[in-house]
């Protein structure tokens, strides 16, 4: 009543100062009283219910009044200087926010009685809402100059914005549409006035809320879509909100995309904000493990208005480096639910790389030093980390939108696939500067203990040796071929290679698979490491028929000679590569094989057969490999093997099997007896034979382990059909539980029937176990631990341990052999003291291993 009659320009000092303090403290004294009293209400206790109303009533007129001063500011200025007001914001912001938390908390405050003052809340709720919409118009013609640094007036707006921030806070689940409003509103001062106050603001505190506001509308609208999936009745009314639910979800978005395009230089402690709602959104959105479950038309109603959203936002954060370093930091540690959709985030920003500079490329697929605690890895290494750590969705799998083509309907794909496509597709339009970076990711990842990323690297490999040139390829081939002549030992590395070798092998342009044999000649055992690897079928009729001649004659030349030398157990491994060759021409040129060939072949073969005996095969892993790779190669030639060698071969896997042996010497088994079913065994041999191949594949069915089990059941099969003993199947059937197993084999029938969603749970279980131990793993220590090669730790604690057993197995040879003499004739008179001494030298020895 009183501020027609005052200078509007001396508001501040003689009135608002003077006044709104006290009205403040008034208000929350009235609050304090109001909440004190509130426990007491009830029904039959009409006083206290009467002060209450009272106090309210008091409440909604105060409010009031603060209406009519925001009014007569607005109405007698048409723009307003911050400073000749500045108590008049913050004091009304402090009694809206005080109204708002009072309201929202008032189930608990009035403790179930709520329905006697309800009214009184309602009217005192509508009152503040009127007062911060008539604040907020009054804060829009606040004019601030930009050439002006007035501390006081950006500090005053700061305090603003940042109240108002709070407030969101408290309203968001009270009215939907009142706080998008106070939002925009945010939003809007933020940038009309951003050159003054960009300094001043709290940015990291706006995005947070308005990335909490994001999450909690966007789980609202998951909600109402698996309630409305779930019900077989439409309600219309459950769509409205749903629709209205995901229009507020979209607002919250845009306005997060036009803040951060805006103040993005500014953001920087916000980046890790940013990161994890993407990932906390593609966590709980279909195709994840951890999504709910929804139709699929929610789905796309979903994507095509909110996550859309999404990948502009993105864009904008491709070239900001603290972002970079979120995503890419080499210490980065996700919970399962979050590698997915980290997978899915590296892909969006490999498909987005190629529009940028060359320098924003250069930042992303180049690993940094960033501080002397924290390193950023490359793109490409961190897909493929983030690629082996999605083991459910690959194993299930789950599927995503696939690539539109021309003329051709859209159709899902697995996440293998999306990133298979995404990568090949990255590669065509990598920058030529960047090509050193390519190269050592994809060795990386092929020599990565992880079989299913290996082979992701092997077809990206692939497609680059077919999408480059010729010469890449040849370049390519050749340094694979070099890291397998140089590589040590057996390891899963050394395997990676020679699957890769032998694909790319495949891409060689003639002319240079010619110059391949030059530089790695097949005439020379050296270079066999190489050629045991390669498929022979990738050369022209003309090379491959050369090329075979001359690695069977290195070969069988090999042979001979080891077997002609002292035989020792060391010169083995070299003698299994020369096997491992062989093998190779047998699988994959077999018929460029002369009838002279094959028989040399035959003929070292079974020289080598002769050699081995069952106690090495037990205890010796080169013997076992060499008795796999030699029991092959006989199933390889098994029509023109003779029939006494068969016996030999059949009886000792029977006794080797009561030994355990490893499983890729029962899986050498299985070669062989599958072969025996092309086999016609004469009458003469069959009691010999027989007996022995069901008591082995008895044996075999009943093995626990799921891989060898498979195996088992496809050779079985395989030797069932061709044979023409057809009175040995039933005799492989030793139990009734065996025979069941192999009839749910060949009817394909026996799997677990499993629903989709106990699917998906038994999946996820699996993944949080695997998970589990590599926790707290760095990308780092699993790449260093991931180079080291499993099958040579036995070998670290007992560096000796295959010498030993051969110069005992020496020994032991030794002392057979002088038995032998000693049944044909007598000893010389000199032998017992020879073996007093030896005696002696025994004792000195155990006294050693004591010791």
């Amino acid at each position: 009543m009183f501020l027609p009659h005052m200078n509007h320009l001396t508001l501040e000092q003689t009135f608002f100062s003077q006044v709104l303090p006290k009205t403040v403290k008034l208000f929350d004294d009235m609050m304090y009283e109001l909440t004190s009293q509130a426990r007491g209400l009830s029904s039959q206790n009409l006083e206290i219910q009467t002060t209450l109303k009272n106090i309210l009533q008091t409440m909604v007129q105060l409010l009031g009044a603060l209406t009519g001063c925001v009014q007569h500011v607005c109405a007698t200025q048409e723009s307003i200087i911050l400073e000749n007001i500045q108590s008049l914001p913050s004091s009304v912001l402090h009694i809206i926010k005080s109204t708002f938390v009072h309201c929202k908390n008032s189930e608990s405050v009035y403790s179930g009685r709520l329905h006697l003052v309800s009214d009184h809340l309602q009217a005192l709720f509508k009152e503040a809402y009127s007062l911060q919409k008539q604040l907020m118009e009054l804060l829009d013609m606040v004019c601030m100059d930009p050439l002006v640094d007035e501390n006081d007036d950006i500090l005053n707006m700061v305090i603003v914005i940042h109240s108002l921030l709070d407030i969101c806070s408290v309203i968001s689940n009270m009215d939907h549409a009142f706080h998008a409003n106070t939002w925009k509103f945010i939003i809007k001062q933020s940038l009309k006035h951003q050159s003054i106050i960009k300094s001043q603001l709290k940015h990291k505190d706006i995005i947070t809320s308005l990335c909490e506001d994001i999450l909690f509308s966007f789980h609202s609208c998951l909600q109402l879509a698996e309630q409305m999936s779930q019900s077989d009745a439409q309600d219309n009314a459950d769509y409205r909100l749903f629709q209205k639910t995901l229009k507020l979800c979209r607002f919250f978005a845009n306005s997060l995309l036009h803040y951060t395009k805006e103040f993005l230089p500014l953001l920087s402690d916000s980046s890790c904000t940013l990161h994890q709602l993407y990932l906390q959104i593609h966590s709980k959105f279909p195709p994840s493990l951890y999504a709910t479950r929804i139709s699929k038309a929610y789905q796309e109603e979903i994507a095509g208005a909110f996550l859309v959203t999404l990948d502009p936002l993105i864009s904008q954060l491709l070239t900001f480096q603290p972002f970079m370093q979120v995503v890419l930091d080499s210490k980065l540690d996700l919970p399962c639910e979050l590698q997915f959709p980290q997978c899915l985030l590296l892909v969006v920003v490999m498909d987005k790389l190629p529009s940028q500079p060359e320098e924003v490329q250069t930042l992303w697929c180049t690993e940094s030093q960033v501080s002397e605690t924290t390193t950023r890895i490359s793109l490409l290494k961190a897909i493929f980390y983030s690629f082996e750590q999605c083991s459910g969705e690959l194993s299930l799998p789950v599927h995503l939108q696939g690539v539109k083509s021309k003329g051709q309907t859209e159709v899902a794909v697995t996440l293998y696939q999306h990133v298979c496509v995404h990568l090949c597709t990255f590669i065509t339009s990598f920058h030529p500067s960047l090509f050193a970076e390519l190269d050592v990711a994809l060795l990386d990842a092929v020599l990565s203990a992880n079989m299913i990323t290996s082979l992701l690297a092997m077809d990206a490999w692939c497609f680059l040796a077919r999408y480059g040139t010729a010469e890449l390829c040849t370049h390519h081939v050749t340094l694979v071929a070099q890291l397998i002549k140089s590589c040590p030992g057996e390891c899963y590395q050394l395997i990676n290679l020679s699957i890769l070798l032998k694909r790319l092998f495949f891409f060689m342009a003639p002319l240079h698979q010619l110059e391949f044999i030059q530089k790695f000649s097949p005439k020379e055992a050296e270079n066999l490491p190489v050629w045991q690897h390669i498929s022979f079928q990738a050369l022209p009729a003309e090379l491959r028929k050369q090329t075979v001649h001359e690695v069977t004659t290195v070969g069988t030349a090999e042979c001979r000679k080891w077997l002609s030398s002292s035989r020792t157990l060391g010169e083995l491994e070299s003698l299994n590569t020369v096997l491992s060759a062989l093998l190779a021409i047998c699988n994959s040129a077999g018929e460029a094989l002369d009838k002279e060939k094959q028989t040399a072949i035959m003929e070292v073969v079974s020289q080598l057969w002769a050699f081995l005996n069952i106690k090495q095969v037990a205890d010796q892993p080169y013997v076992q490999q060499t008795f796999s790779l030699v029991l092959t190669l006989l199933g390889f030639f098994i029509q023109t093997l003779d029939p006494k060698m068969i016996i030999q071969v059949v009886t000792l896997q029977t006794s080797l099997l009561k030994l355990e042996p490893p499983d890729y010497v029962r899986l050498a088994m299985l070669d062989f007896l599958s072969s025996l079913g092309k086999l016609f065994i004469p009458e003469a041999i069959q009691d010999r034979i027989l007996p022995n191949l069901s008591c082995i594949f008895a044996l075999l069915l009943a093995d626990r382990s799921w891989l060898l089990e498979q195996h088992t059941l496809e050779a079985f099969t395989q030797f069932a059909e061709g044979t023409n003993h057809e009175e040995i199947v039933p005799q492989c059937l030793s139990s009734e539980e065996t025979k069941n197993k192999v009839v749910s084999f060949l009817e394909k029938t026996g799997f677990v029937d499993e629903t989709e969603s106990a699917k998906v749970e038994r999946v996820k279980q699996e993944k949080d176990t695997f998970w589990e131990p590599f926790a707290n793993v760095t990308v780092e220590e699993a790449k260093r631990s991931s180079l080291q090669p499993y099958a040579k730790k036995a070998r670290h604690e007992f560096p000796w341990e295959e010498e030993y057993r051969s110069a005992l197995h020496t020994i032991a040879g030794a002392l057979e052999a002088t038995e032998s003499l000693l049944q044909k004739g007598p000893a010389p008179a000199w032998l017992l003291m020879e073996m007093e001494v030896l005696q002696e030298r025994m004792d000195k020895l155990k006294r050693y291993i004591v010791g």
